[in-house]
């Protein structure tokens, strides 16, 4: 996993991974925002860190969601970016429409979702979300990367 631009954090925010990120998947700071939380667990799929991304399922969904298929997924999948396309939060809920971009084997997906989070015991927490269908493109080794680096597939996001 190579960080972009000097430790820009994987979540596509322009801060430092240090300064956006780490601290939450760290434990030393809780998301104020379900946007902060969904990009620090977007972070947490990057880093293949299953544990973090269970803990912030809220509680009536990590029966569901096991920290082994959690691995499991993150593992096949080399990620390449997120952008955020709209959010909007009140107190106690909140939603994050997003496009998470990454490639699973030679296919390149999005996962275009729009996500729900709620505060359980003054944390925020992701439930569940829309998900939009997006079909995945089947990449070969010397076509251009789909990521928009200007390169072969060979020599950008190839396994």
């Amino acid at each position: 996993m190579n960080y972009l631009n000097n430790n820009t954090c994987f979540c596509g925010n322009q801060k430092n991974y240090e300064d956006c990120c780490e601290p939450l998947l760290l434990g030393d700071k809780q998301a104020e925002t379900p946007e902060q939380l969904m990009r620090s667990r977007y972070t947490a799929y990057v880093q293949k860190n299953a544990k973090y991304v269970y803990q912030t399922y809220a509680s009536e969904k990590q029966a569901e969601n096991p920290v082994n298929e959690i691995k499991e997924f993150a593992t096949s999948c080399r990620f390449v970016s997120l952008s955020v396309i709209e959010t909007n939060s009140d107190e106690n809920k909140g939603v994050v429409e997003f496009k998470a971009t990454y490639f699973y084997q030679n296919l390149y997906c999005v996962l275009h979702e729009r996500s729900q989070f709620i505060k359980e015991q003054h944390q925020w927490r992701y439930l569940d979300g829309i998900i939009f269908p997006v079909a995945d493109i089947k990449v070969g080794r010397n076509d251009d990367c789909p990521c928009g680096s200007a390169k072969k597939y060979k020599k950008c996001h190839s396994a």
